[in-house]
């Protein structure tokens, strides 16, 4: 920290505005992190100096050390009962039935590239993403344009099935009760089943799919596809550094909810605009499987 506070002072100086020693936020502190149109709870590894404005190295918690990064003050916030209700309230809006048209507001939108990729991203997008250049304009009109493109259409029953959800945790206090079975795991294999006894065989390419589809559940849910409510019974039954899969505990209650969230993690893929198209029919192929077997996988009600 000795040469660091020396940069700090120097720095500075150079710009004729005091700083504190760390600026607004400290090293060790939890913070409320903007990520995209969502805000998640981290904790500051690190504070600099950097190019006259302090920067902050961020682990998000429950997520991989690979997700951390370098953000802005502009990014955070103080965990507040009025910001952790505006957390609350975002995180609701993108849940529901529909994807928020909305971006973060300028200067507060930080790019998922430098999150870029989850751990078997390539096999669900048939190509491994690349980080973009910065550039706010064309970056949102990539981002629109791709959220469009990858965005999965949902049947109204299934649209209803994630309103009853929304329900029954927000409004109800009642959560789905674990272990559910049919696990996701157990959807996938079933589903498996099915196209080899429809088709005769089950292609490659739909296995890295049913792969990838797999590695986003398991990375995605503590961090995406739980609602505020949940995460005390997530810690309960995936215990810190265990080897439990999120896939074999949770059902299609949550697996549904991952079609909802698969644009905003499919958006900084580089995809050729065949594989897009082949890898959409293959996602809608799936809907379509969840939507015939509503009645067998999913809760009529909540405990």
């Amino acid at each position: 920290m000795g040469s660091s506070s020396a940069m700090v002072k120097d720095e500075a100086e150079d710009s004729g505005v005091e700083k504190t020693e760390t600026g607004p936020f400290k090293e060790g502190e939890k913070v409320l992190a903007y990520h995209g149109p969502l805000v998640y709870d981290t904790k500051i590894q690190k504070a600099e100096f950097q190019k006259n404005e302090w920067k902050y190295f961020v682990h998000y918690l429950g997520w991989s050390k690979n997700w951390d990064e370098w953000v802005g003050a502009d990014r955070l916030m103080k965990p507040t009962e009025g910001n952790l209700e505006k957390q609350k309230k975002l995180f609701k809006s993108q849940t529901g039935d529909k994807q928020s048209k909305g971006r973060v507001p300028a200067g507060k939108q930080k790019s998922a590239s430098e999150r870029d990729e989850l751990k078997n991203e390539n096999k669900l997008s048939g190509t491994r993403g690349k980080k973009r250049k910065s550039d706010p304009v064309s970056e949102s009109k990539v981002t629109d344009e791709l959220d469009q493109a990858l965005k999965i259409s949902l049947p109204g029953t299934l649209k209803k099935q994630l309103v009853e959800d929304w329900e029954f945790i927000t409004q109800l206090g009642k959560l789905v009760k674990l272990p559910r079975s049919p696990s996701a795991e157990e959807i996938f294999k079933k589903y498996i089943d099915c196209k080899t006894k429809r088709d005769g065989a089950v292609d490659d390419s739909l296995i890295e799919v049913l792969n990838g589809l797999r590695s986003y559940f398991d990375k995605s849910l503590p961090a995406m596809l739980l609602y505020p409510q949940e995460r005390a019974q997530y810690a309960s039954a995936v215990p810190a550094g265990s080897d439990v899969s999120p896939c074999s505990i949770y059902g299609a209650e949550h697996l549904l909810r991952l079609f909802v969230k698969l644009s905003e993690l499919l958006v900084y893929t580089n995809m050729e605009h065949e594989a897009l198209t082949q890898l959409q029919q293959k996602l809608a192929d799936f809907v379509k499987f969840l939507q015939r077997n509503q009645s067998n996988f999913f809760l009529t009600s909540y405990a």
